[in-house]
């Protein structure tokens, strides 16, 4: 009898020794499902690879009521009385982090063009309006400088050009005429005037009335006077003043013609007041006509008038262009734009920001993806934009297509996480005593000694909660002394002011009561 007793404890001690063997081998294969009391979310490393007991490839946890913030750990969030969320790599869509994916033919039909991020030149800038004149320092006047009558006049109409050097006019003049006779006299009388003063005096007196030095030439050699002499133009131009016409009587002093040499010409630009401090002799000037668009023509500042303009309230400018083939015609309106001190910054074109308001994007192009980035920008110059903060060098950036990229980002969420955090502090402001968040959830552990409860709620859609599980501060402990894990309880929220202006605003139930009471309560109550 006491054999077979010790045969059955042998036996009763080998199962039990194999069934430990097989829970400890189960146990072994999983430790963090099996381990009493453990979080499913808890980390672990696996070859180096932050995982959690999901197996997914874990980049951070955060706080979903504060999503901006990034933490290496799991743990109890900083902001609110809640469990940190794992945000596992590529969730949500097969692009990097924050973006969307788009295949390559997508690409193609959409027609996205890329530009990489480089430096470019820009510098302190300010534009005004301004207009061709000539220069006034190139205007000449074409007189007689005796009394006369004009028998032949080459010119004949305001416009015409001139050559420097031409013959403008022929004049018949008496007075010059007989200062020729006596000149001619003079060259006959040799034993009067032996040392030719008296000849010289003469031949000087014809170049002061107006005769050039060919013509006196001409009648000495011929010994006849001639009835005529020409006058001629000063500078090459264009005629822009015609005070005779031909058979006409001249006096002396008399102007002929006025001519404008336009071989240079002046920009007057009419600089606003609010510029007026910006302007210094010498600064770059980018000169656009309306006539000739697509081309600069390039210029310094050359002079700042003394006097502002008391009717326009703008300073005149000058600044001085050289007029090759007399392209640029007095009385052209063209568009200035002066360039001060200039530096190298990251810039991107123009056309690729998408400017929402509050912000301002850019789709940048990743190994895997696309994602906006908030940017910051600076000046604007030649269709390229300044980037003061968000970009490095060489990155890529969608000029073109980036609306639809950046509707397909919308619509998967990425740029309704990066205004999360702007969202919560608007719905947190608006959210007054008066009017307090109603929930629904189930209690998960109740702490009366602390006047806690946690709760897994549903969605508060008026403040813009998703589901979660979460811990809440309870105004009146007697009310939790009627609740237990398990039960279903509708509640009512007031908000408290934080204790950094940054952080989210916290919540405290005001009200806390179980469904189940609430239905027995209505059932005897007598209508």
């Amino acid at each position: 009898m006491k054999r077979l007793h010790l045969i059955i404890v042998l036996i009763l001690l080998i199962i039990v020794a194999g069934l430990g063997w097989f829970l400890g081998q189960r146990s072994a294969q999983s430790p963090i499902a099996n381990m009493p009391g453990s979080d499913s979310k808890m980390a672990q490393s696996n070859n180096g690879v932050v995982q959690d007991g999901s197996g997914k490839t874990v980049k951070y946890w955060y706080d979903p009521m504060v999503p901006d913030q990034k933490f290496d750990k799991p743990g109890k969030s900083p902001f609110m009385d809640m469990q940190l969320e794992p945000k596992y790599a590529n969730e949500g869509n097969d692009g990097e982090e924050g973006g969307v994916a788009i295949s390559s033919q997508t690409v193609q039909n959409l027609g996205i063009r890329l530009e990489k991020v480089s430096f470019k030149s820009f510098g302190e800038s300010f534009s005004a309006v301004g207009r061709i004149e000539p220069d006034q320092r190139r205007f000449y006047a074409v007189q007689t400088r005796i009394p006369g009558f004009v028998e032949r006049l080459s010119v004949r109409a305001v416009g015409d050009p001139v050559s420097k050097g031409q013959k403008i006019a022929e004049i018949y003049a008496p007075d010059l005429l007989a200062a020729q006779q006596e000149y001619l006299a003079l060259l006959q009388l040799n034993g009067v005037d032996r040392d030719n003063s008296l000849k010289q005096a003469a031949r000087n007196r014809l170049k002061l009335l107006g005769m050039t030095e060919g013509e006196v030439t001409a009648i000495t050699k011929s010994g006849k006077s001639s009835p005529r002499f020409g006058v001629y133009a000063s500078a090459s131009g264009i005629v822009t003043e015609l005070g005779v016409r031909e058979g006409g009587q001249l006096m002396a002093g008399s102007s002929l013609v006025q001519i404008s040499d336009l071989s240079q010409v002046w920009m007057i630009a009419e600089v606003p007041e609010r510029d007026a401090a910006r302007l210094k002799p010498g600064i770059a000037a980018d000169v656009q006509l309306q006539s000739l668009p697509g081309e600069v023509f390039k210029g310094k500042v050359g002079y700042l008038y003394p006097m502002l303009n008391d009717t326009s309230r703008t300073l005149q400018v000058r600044i001085e262009l050289p007029n090759k083939g007399n392209r640029l015609r007095p009385g052209m309106y063209a568009n200035v734009e002066f360039t001060g001190q200039t530096h190298d910054a990251l810039s991107v074109p123009t056309e690729s920001v998408i400017a929402t308001g509050k912000r301002k994007l850019v789709i940048v192009k990743e190994a895997n993806g696309y994602r906006p980035v908030e940017i910051k920008t600076g000046q604007e110059r030649n269709s390229y934009t300044e980037i003061l903060s968000g970009l490095t060098e060489d990155e890529d950036v969608v000029v073109s297509g980036q609306f639809l990229i950046d509707s397909e980002a919308s619509l998967s969420g990425v740029l309704a996480r990066l205004s999360q955090q702007d969202k919560n502090m608007g719905q947190d402001k608006a959210i007054s005593a008066e009017k307090m968040p109603k929930g629904r959830g189930k209690v998960i552990d109740v702490d009366p000694s602390s006047n806690h409860v946690t709760l897994n709620h549903e969605p508060i859609a008026e403040i813009g909660w998703p589901s979660m599980t979460m811990g809440f501060k309870v105004k009146d402990s007697k009310q939790l002394s009627e609740l237990k894990a398990g039960d279903t309880v509708e509640f009512d929220l007031k908000a408290e002011t934080p204790e950094k202006p940054d952080m989210p605003a916290q919540y405290m139930i005001e009200r806390v009561e179980k469904v189940q009471t609430m239905k027995d309560g209505m059932q005897g109550a007598k209508p």
